[in-house]
């Protein structure tokens, strides 16, 4: 793959992933310096994100939240890796939620404000709770969308605009085509198992989706 360049109606592309070595990953990596991290608080999260961590039990950080958050808070790009078990999906979940919330306005009809790729069903119904659990205090609304349902009833969804969606690569191939949606100008890209995505079907959707999003 040829040197990645920002797509110019895309503001930030993550990626976290599990521990594997794959080397062909279109993505910008920081240079993330360690912080002194001790509880959520020190990573400037915001008081609704606080409180619903606080009821899930939550108290100090992971590595790879520790040093992912404020990166992504930040709006750079990010390749994270770590173990199963680590924390990966708040590490992505948090930074999104309170940037979300952060500027509120309504997503516009036909767009979502953060795009979540999943390679199967059962992680984007795991994905999709995580935002509903961390972000329950705040106002940012959230699509799960995936094969083997309703096309209808997701269309009729999408068109009124979310906040956050969560998608299997074939069925938002599917919503696309049917203009249910598009990412809009100021839109988040993550993929939290890319190389897995990629590895299943990068020949056929995970290139069409690229395209489509003008990556």
């Amino acid at each position: 793959m040829g040197r990645f360049q920002r797509p110019p109606g895309l503001l930030q592309i993550v990626c976290v992933r599990s521990y594997r070595t794959w080397l062909a990953l279109p993505t910008i990596v920081p240079n993330v310096e360690r912080r002194n991290v001790t509880t959520f608080s020190d990573l400037q999260l915001s008081e609704p994100l606080l409180r619903a961590l606080a009821a899930e039990g939550y108290e100090k950080p992971t590595p790879i939240q520790a040093q992912s958050i404020p990166s992504l808070l930040t709006g750079k790009d990010l390749l994270g890796i770590a173990q199963t078990g680590t924390g990966k999906t708040a590490a992505f979940a948090l930074p999104i939620l309170q940037k979300l919330a952060a500027h509120p306005e309504r997503a516009a009809k036909g767009t979502c404000r953060a795009l979540i790729l999943s390679p199967t069903r059962e992680l984007a119904s795991q994905i999709g709770e995580s935002f509903r659990v961390y972000g329950k205090f705040l106002k940012v609304t959230r699509a799960v969308v995936f094969g083997g349902v309703s096309l209808s009833k997701q269309i009729d969804i999408l068109r009124g605009g979310v906040d956050v969606v969560v998608a299997t690569p074939g069925r938002l191939v599917d919503l696309i085509e049917q203009c249910a949606i598009a990412t809009d100008d100021r839109g988040h890209f993550e993929d939290p198992k890319l190389e897995r995505l990629l590895e299943r079907v990068v020949d056929r959707v995970a290139v069409e989706i690229l395209s489509l999003i003008h990556i």
